[in-house]
């Protein structure tokens, strides 16, 4: 039984076919001019309006497309009320018109379930959608710390921690644009901090759970108004990130023993970030290309919400 998933995140237009071991994800980065920091929504949208017939027509050429049994697609950012983005009408709204013309089940899931659902696929270990976990969700927009729990056959994410302000994706783009790269600047900063050993960071303080790293992007303009290197800075700003989300999740296992960690987002595919919670935190991640923004997570969330409908109806 094949399934189809899109997702139409901020900055990244995604389609996926899964059957339920494995599947493929067309995605392509939406188009951000050089020295901007982001998208508006309305620019956001039309992007995504224009690349989805070609995200569709790579699933097409690969035969991906026959006997598409349900379409998925992420319709907010996450599954709490209030929630909302007007880029992710665009995979929702195609995804309702093949479900009609396909005469198939449409399901509405969000962006945040997608990833959730997306790392513990790749990661191999699905196992962890049937029980509670703890789960990061680091991305350009969101620095959450959660507990989910089964619902049903999705998952139910309540965040307990994570930032007051900026996320560590915001953080890490800026601070790429500060130095000259492209936005979303998070792999070039990954490369470019490889090539600095300092071990310095800036000691964020956390209350609890909770954090902010406001501070943190002062102090790289400061550093980047004295003419530092570039190199260090980087190492600096992805020092200061994985060492500040160690410490609280360190206190998050406290308060919650026994729980797993699964760690889902495009941030969560840096290699600091990485061998930290691996390392001290026992942290299990997808690989690199399904921790950023992609449809995958909601093609596993439709194959299963559709095995859950079958087995309503058989009852």
């Amino acid at each position: 039984m094949r399934v189809l998933g899109l997702d139409t995140s901020n900055y990244t237009t995604s389609a996926a076919v899964f059957d339920g071991e494995g599947g493929s994800n067309a995605g392509k980065l939406l188009e951000v001019r050089p020295g901007e920091r982001g998208l508006r929504q309305s620019e956001a949208l039309f992007q995504h309006v224009k690349a989805l017939p070609e995200r569709m027509g790579e699933l097409r050429q690969a035969g991906l497309l026959e006997g598409i049994a349900a379409v998925a697609a992420s319709t907010r950012p996450r599954a709490v009320e209030g929630s909302y983005m007007p880029c992710f009408l665009a995979g929702e709204s195609l995804g309702r018109s093949v479900a009609q013309i396909l005469g198939v089940p449409f399901f509405s899931v969000s962006h945040q379930q997608g990833h959730l659902a997306a790392a513990a696929w790749s990661a191999g270990r699905m196992e962890l959608l049937d029980a509670p976990f703890l789960a990061w969700h680091l991305s350009g927009g969101t620095t959450e710390l959660l507990r989910v729990e089964p619902e049903g056959v999705n998952v139910r994410a309540e965040r307990i921690g994570g930032t007051t302000d900026i996320s560590a994706g915001q953080l890490i783009d800026r601070t790429g644009v500060l130095l000259g790269l492209d936005f979303p600047a998070g792999r070039e900063l990954d490369e470019l901090s490889a090539r600095s050993q300092s071990g310095e960071s800036f000691p964020v303080k956390a209350g609890g759970l909770e954090f902010s790293l406001s501070g943190v992007e002062n102090q790289v303009k400061a550093r980047v108004e004295k003419g530092e290197e570039p190199a260090p800075i980087a190492r600096f700003v992805l020092n200061t990130v994985a060492d500040t989300v160690r410490r609280v999740t360190v206190e998050a296992q406290d308060r919650f023993p026994g729980l797993p960690l699964l760690c889902s987002g495009g941030v969560a595919s840096n290699s600091r970030l990485r061998y930290i919670l691996t390392e001290f935190c026992q942290g299990i991640f997808a690989p690199a290309k399904y921790s950023t923004d992609n449809a995958m997570g909601v093609a596993v969330l439709a194959h299963r919400l559709m095995g859950g409908e079958r087995r309503d109806r058989d009852e």
